[in-house]
């Protein structure tokens, strides 16, 4: 489908995705506080239980909502229509951020879990964006588009936790009062810029309800031999993937003596770097075919965690921001490719099942890499490393896979 300007619905996109993104990780250095530091009540001892253990049903309330929310939004955008979709979970995402102010100046415990949970839900169009990113090709370049909307998406993973921790000594509320109030302008740029970009079908006769359970990501791998594969690949790069993210703190308090003041310096060297490697990309473009160029990077981020696992303190400090390069290109190559070999099975849907192979991986790293590290932190990102090399030979088969392969009944 061909747009009138392209360039400007793909900033309004960015806009979106900057947003969303800095949302999500706002209250990382926010809420230990909240539970930990402040005075004892019935917020942060909730039915008498420990801080601690509130504080961890707080923090995957977001997490869960996300992966629930990433397996259908995207598919319903590809029935309802990109642009209804992304308006409508984002002023669900403000009325999110709404309540979870009030739940904080009230002090009711449980509001606050639903807020987060409802929040995290709708913080899945994401991939509604990386799907709009699709449909604007062949106007714009799907490769570049995806690594300019990777470096923005980087770009918030700095921006929200400077929102949050700089705005909480103002009041506990305040950071996602200003969360809300940073949607408003990206309400409005997208009623005034965003057109449909999409092939919307509509409900077709059908109940929104067996829309959802119809066109879930899930769905898509009964559907085709080839994204099923890709799935198994993904899942586990993921899984390596975030060893190394949930736990490279941890190996930077061990082994190189650092404070959270440390660890966010290096932090934000990683994400500056990861958010550089894609507007690079993004400018430049590639000359090889993004699926074996996907490959070697995602080989160079399998030895680099194999690296760290065994590095002293100074080299792994190095490891730790470098391996922001390989990451950045492989993500931005990967959708790319994804968005070219299945637009057939609607983009929403495509970009949906990325979406969630991520959080899911994201949800088996904490439990089980929080198990591995009482023995050693080294052997989690090891371990990691090993699941992106065997993702590596997966993804040297589906680069061998034949072009012309069907969508499977």
């Amino acid at each position: 489908m061909t747009v009138a300007h392209p360039k400007l619905i793909l900033l309004a996109v960015c806009l979106v995705a900057l947003m969303s993104t800095a949302g999500v990780a706002m209250p990382y250095p926010i809420l230990a506080p909240i539970f930990v530091n402040a005075p004892a009540d019935g917020f942060n001892h909730f039915l008498g239980l420990p801080p601690k253990l509130l504080l961890g049903l707080a923090l995957a309330a977001n997490p869960l909502g996300i992966l629930v929310g990433s397996a259908f939004i995207g598919g319903l955008s590809d029935s309802l229509g990109r642009r209804r979709i992304l308006l409508s979970t984002l002023s669900l995402t403000l009325l999110g951020y709404l309540l979870t102010a009030w739940s904080l100046d009230m002090r009711w415990y449980l509001l606050f879990v639903f807020s987060r949970f409802l929040t995290g839900l709708t913080e899945g169009n994401v991939a509604v964006a990386r799907a709009i990113v699709a449909d604007l090709h062949p106007q714009l370049d799907r490769a570049r588009s995806f690594a300019l909307l990777n470096a923005v998406l980087y770009m918030g993973w700095l921006v929200g936790p400077m929102i949050g921790g700089f705005t909480l000594p103002l009041g506990e509320p305040v950071p996602f009062l200003i969360g809300a109030c940073a949607l408003l302008p990206c309400l409005a740029i997208l009623l005034w810029v965003l057109p449909e970009t999409g092939e919307a079908h509509g409900l077709q006769g059908r109940s929104l309800l067996s829309v959802v359970r119809q066109q879930h990501a899930f769905s898509l791998l009964r559907q085709n031999r080839l994204l099923a594969a890709l799935f198994w690949m993904q899942l586990l790069f993921a899984l390596g993937v975030n060893a190394f993210y949930e736990f490279y703190p941890l190996w930077l308090v061990e082994y190189a003596g650092m404070d959270s003041t440390g660890i966010a310096w290096v932090t934000a060297g990683l994400c500056l770097l990861m958010a550089a490697s894609s507007a690079l990309l993004g400018q430049r473009g590639h000359n090889s075919e993004p699926l074996r160029l996907a490959r070697r990077h995602a080989l160079l981020t399998a030895c680099g965690l194999l690296l760290l696992a065994v590095s002293p303190a100074q080299l792994g400090l190095w490891l730790v921001v470098a391996l922001g390069l390989p990451l950045a290109i492989y993500n931005a190559l990967l959708p790319a490719w994804c968005a070219e070999q299945f637009a057939h099975l609607g983009q929403g849907a495509v970009m949906g099942l990325l979406s969630t192979v991520f959080c899911i991986s994201n949800v088996l790293v904490a439990v089980l890499g929080g198990g591995l590290t009482l023995l050693d932190t080294r052997l989690t990102i090891a371990i990691g490393g090993g699941m992106c090399l065997l993702a590596v030979w997966q993804l040297g088969r589906l680069a061998r896979w034949p072009h012309s392969l069907q969508v499977q009944s």
